[in-house]
């Protein structure tokens, strides 16, 4: 199974699920083996690799991170040659004045907002999906 493809269904199914657990980004030089079995996710650029990672575990390994924030993850199995996702959520979630980075998977999206505003912007994602429906 490679995932949906069609925005109409993918915005229709996408059935945002907000995480409890508060996440940050931070960005090491040589991150070490416990931290990145912590990390849910990883990117390596030229200045360095950012973890994506619980708060809990970046302040227990005195990580420095600018801000925080709570994850919704659509539920719906997106194909990562899926076109207008992305674009859709974030210009929903920007209507409403809600910063957002967008983290795609092999099964999901992910969709990372700051704290404060996860329920808010959930609010706003299963409206758009009930618009699409």
């Amino acid at each position: 199974m490679t995932g949906e493809t069609q925005l109409p269904q993918l915005l229709k199914t996408m059935t945002p699920v907000l995480d409890p657990t508060e996440y940050v980004f931070v960005s090491t030089p040589s991150p070490k083996l416990p931290l990145l079995l912590t990390a849910i996710g990883m990117f390596r650029e030229a200045e360095g690799i950012t973890l994506i990672l619980p708060r809990r575990e970046a302040d227990k390994a005195g990580l420095a991170y600018a801000a925080a924030f709570e994850r919704i993850t659509l539920m719906v199995h997106s194909s990562l040659e899926a076109v207008g996702l992305t674009a859709a959520v974030a210009t929903a979630l920007a209507q409403h004045g809600i910063a957002c980075n967008a983290v795609a998977a092999y099964y999901h999206d992910h969709v990372f907002v700051p704290i404060g505003r996860g329920a808010a912007a959930l609010a706003v994602l299963q409206a758009l999906a009930a618009a699409a429906g």
